[in-house]
Parts: C-alpha cells; sequence; structure tokens
C-alpha cells in the first residue's frame, strides 16, 4: 500500500504539479503577459452565457473595446448565436475545453478529445479554428506543456476573484482597476454555473467592467485580442514573436523560407523600395511574355525594358499573421503598396538605371483591388513559368497566413497566380513625389470597399460560413479607417 501510495505521489508531481508549477511562476509553454504601453487584454471564461453574455457583448461595442473569449465547448454549442455574435463583432474565441474539467483529472487523450470537440463547435459555427486554449482553472499536466500542436496555452496576468458574488462590484472594481496598465492580460468571467461560482457573480463583473472601461477610456488604454497583445511590438507584428505562436513546423518552414529570399535578393541584386519595413523589392529585366495591351494603348512587348516587382515574404508573414481573413489581408497589402509606390518612382526617377523602362510587373495571388492604384490585371499564360509560379505562390500562402490551407482547400478556383502590370507614364502620373494629391487619390475608403465587395463576390457566397468573418473585417477595417 505504501508502495502504491508513494507511485501515485510521483505521478502526480510529474504529471500534475511540475507542469503547473513550471507555467503558473516561470511562464514555460504559456503566454501570461503583452509587451504594451497602452493595449491590454480582457480574457473571458466559462461563457458564453444566455443572461450575461449578451449584455457584454453590448458593453464591449459601447466602448469599442475588443476581448478573447474562451469558451466552453458544452455552453457554446447549446448558444451558438452568441459564439458567432462574438466572431462577428471582431473578438477572438478560444477553447476552454468541452465541459468544465480539470486537465489534472483527464488522460491525455481525453484532454485532446475536449479541445478537438470544442474547436469543431467553434468552426462550425465560424467558419475559422482556433489555436488559443486555456485549460480550466488554469490546470496543465505534463503533456498540455510538452506537446501543445502548435496550440497556444493562454494564462493570466492578473485575476480578481470575479466568480464569488460576495465581493461586490465596488470592491472588484478597485482590484481590476489597481491592474489597469499596458500588457495586462486580466482573467474574468462571463458565467457563474461553474463549479465554484456563484450564477450572480457575473452581473457584478459587467458593473466593475464598465468603470475599468471608462477610465482605461480616460488613460488612452486599449483592450485588444490576445492575438493583437500577443503579437504586438512598437506598432507592427515582431516576426519572432508570432512565429512563436505557431508551432515548430511552420517555425522551421518560415525560417528556411526567410533564408532563402534572403539568397534569392544576393544572387538577383534586388534591391528594397524603402530603407524601414519594405514591402516589396524591384530590379530591372527584359519581358519575355507575349505581347500586353496597356491602357491608353500602349504595347508590351517581348524584349521591353522593365521593372520587376518581389514581395518581401517577412512584411508578407507580418501582415499574414494579424488578418482575420483574405480580404483583411488584400485591404492591409493594398495599403501598403500605396504608401510605398511614391518611394518606388523617387527611387526610378534617380536610378540611371532604370531609365527607359516600359513598365512594372509582378505576380501575385492577391490580386484583387491593384486596379485601384493603376494595375491592370492578366492572365499568365499557360505554360512552365504559370505551373511554377503557381506552386510557389500557394506554398508562400500557406506559410504566411494562419487559416491559408484552409483557404486554398476552398477556393481553388479564384486562388491562382496572375500578372499585374503598370504602364511607367502612369506610375509618374499617380506617384510621382511631390503630387500627393493625386497620390491620395489612387485609393479612397469608397475604393476600399469597392475591394471588399470584390472580393466577397468572387470568393465567398453569403450563405457560406466564413462570411460572417469576412463581414466582421470589413466592419473592423472601415472603423477603424474613419
Amino acid at each position: 500500500m505504501q508502495t502504491l501510495l508513494l507511485w501515485m505521489f510521483y505521478i502526480s508531481t510529474f504529471y500534475a504539479f511540475i507542469p503547473a508549477l513550471v507555467s503558473r511562476i516561470f511562464g514555460f509553454r504559456v503566454f501570461r503577459r503583452g509587451k504594451s504601453d497602452q493595449e491590454y487584454a480582457l480574457t473571458f471564461d466559462d461563457g458564453p452565457d444566455p443572461v450575461y453574455t449578451p449584455q457584454l457583448l453590448d458593453l464591449l461595442k459601447r466602448f469599442d473595446a475588443k476581448a478573447t473569449f474562451f469558451v466552453v465547448g458544452l455552453n457554446a454549442e447549446k448558444h451558438p448565436e452568441l459564439l458567432k455574435r462574438m466572431h462577428d463583432e471582431g473578438h477572438l474565441i478560444g477553447i476552454h475545453n468541452y465541459v468544465h474539467k480539470s486537465n489534472w483529472l483527464m488522460r491525455p487523450v481525453t484532454v485532446r478529445r475536449q479541445i478537438a470537440q470544442t474547436e469543431s463547435v467553434i468552426r462550425r459555427v465560424t467558419g475559422e479554428g482556433t489555436t488559443f486554449y486555456r485549460p480550466p482553472w488554469g490546470i496543465v499536466n505534463f503533456f498540455d506543456i510538452s506537446k501543445n500542436n502548435g496550440r497556444r496555452i493562454v494564462l493570466w496576468s492578473s485575476m480578481f476573484g470575479d466568480w464569488k458574488a460576495s465581493i461586490g462590484a465596488k470592491q472588484l472594481a478597485e482590484r481590476m482597476l489597481k491592474k489597469l496598465r499596458g500588457g495586462e492580460v486580466m482573467l474574468l468571467h462571463d458565467c457563474g454555473t461553474t463549479l465554484g461560482a456563484d450564477a450572480e457573480a457575473p452581473q457584478n463583473m459587467l458593473i466593475a467592467l464598465e468603470k475599468l472601461l471608462r477610465v482605461a477610456q480616460e488613460r488612452q488604454l486599449r483592450s485588444v485580442r490576445v492575438d493583437t497583445l500577443f503579437c504586438r511590438q512598437s506598432g507592427y507584428h515582431s516576426t519572432v514573436s508570432c512565429l512563436s505562436s505557431t508551432d515548430w513546423m511552420k517555425r522551421t518552414m518560415v525560417f528556411g523560407w526567410l533564408q532563402y529570399e534572403r539568397l534569392f535578393h544576393a544572387l538577383f541584386r534586388l534591391r528594397p523600395v524603402s530603407k524601414d519595413n519594405t514591402i516589396f523589392y524591384y530590379r530591372r529585366r527584359i519581358y519575355h511574355g507575349p505581347n500586353i495591351n496597356m491602357e491608353n494603348g500602349r504595347l508590351l512587348e517581348k524584349g521591353d525594358p522593365i521593372i520587376e516587382l518581389h514581395f518581401d515574404n517577412k512584411m508578407l508573414f507580418q501582415l499574414g499573421s494579424s488578418a482575420k481573413s483574405l480580404v483583411h489581408l488584400a485591404i492591409q497589402l493594398i495599403r501598403v503598396v500605396k504608401r510605398q509606390l511614391p518611394d518606388l518612382t523617387q527611387r526610378v526617377v534617380h536610378d540611371s538605371g532604370m531609365k527607359g523602362v516600359k513598365a512594372i510587373y509582378a505576380v501575385s495571388m492577391i490580386h484583387r483591388g491593384p486596379e485601384k492604384l493603376g494595375f491592370q490585371v492578366r492572365e499568365l499564360p499557360q505554360g512552365l513559368f504559370k505551373h511554377v509560379s503557381t506552386v510557389y505562390l500557394k506554398l508562400l500562402f500557406r506559410i504566411i497566413h494562419p487559416s491559408g490551407s484552409e483557404q486554398l482547400n476552398e477556393k481553388k478556383e479564384v486562388m491562382i497566380p496572375k500578372l499585374i502590370v503598370m504602364p511607367i507614364d502612369t506610375l509618374f502620373d499617380r506617384f510621382q513625389p511631390g503630387d500627393s494629391h493625386r497620390a491620395d487619390q489612387a485609393f479612397d475608403p469608397t475604393d476600399q470597399r469597392d475591394v471588399v465587395h470584390t472580393l466577397n463576390s468572387e470568393m465567398i457566397e453569403e450563405g457560406d460560413p466564413m462570411y460572417a468573418s469576412i463581414r466582421a473585417s470589413q466592419t473592423a477595417d472601415t472603423e477603424s479607417s474613419s
């Protein structure tokens, strides 16, 4: 009997206690706090709840705050309309097991089944999966942190005991305000039906949260999703930070891809358009394709000198890691390109090696929207080049976008590379340095809506489960630009 107890002690120590200790104290394999001066993350566990979650969503919407909901799969299955609303309003949805049961009390295979079952519910309702996971009570076991299968385990930097009604709204608000600072990950609950919680406790949380959001607004602090806080660094999404949110295989692929890009740039002497955070590189070369009728009757012929553009894969990965959908990625990409086309124009004007070029030229799978900048979109001619370009760009898209594989599998007929070309005269007319009025006209909010409409109509039907994601991205992006 004594030996059995000793073995039980050893097993529980290595299976449960040590993993919990190293994750809580040292943050091993978990995310607990972000690095930001002006952004913090509100996270809500145990929901959705039919009484309190709608009130919470109304409150967040009123203050234009984004949050992360770690949902219990069983509750989400009972209230899919609340799950859909979370997603449609731009919040992040994470997994909190299918039932609220400690991972210490379940075998590894059972935990994996709980996670998969919950993600299945999320994907069925929203059209998207999730990589973010918070175990009930923040308790991890050995297998949670040793083999997380690409999932990011999220704990917290502050919790307030809001599951107990006896604390009261006033005291709860005081506790929360003491922790209100940039980088904080706050743990709250929008459901009081789990073991140890009081059913009416979320009402106090809502009262305290309203006060916190008001004070945060006065201090110019912004509530963001956990994934935003996780990747944020100096206004840009750090590649290093975002890489750590992916599994080891994807990290290896991205690292290898970026090394290949460096070699490619060196071999073909590509030059950056901008000194900092360039979106593309360029080089002069001779055009070898079929004749292209460009605008105003101009003709691009075989043998004409052109400027060939190559997108920077590091920047694409940064944009793709933060994009909520393909539409969102396309809009971000067009905005960055628009900002840097004047830099390209200036380089062409002052670079004697660029004299005589007839057009700028690129191949891309995200080719809806460049018309607003003056590009023309053309089909690639059938042949080896089109086949190689298709394979290359599809592989790249799988790497740079979190759901790249799913997008490619679902939308094979539209995710094809095309040629985008702009006469050099058009580049000068629209983006000549000093002619800011023309450049500003090249892409405005009306054009953005045109891009979204085109992408929506060509890539997705309104009944498709991804439609809500695109509409949410469109709304969030339009609001941020206004």
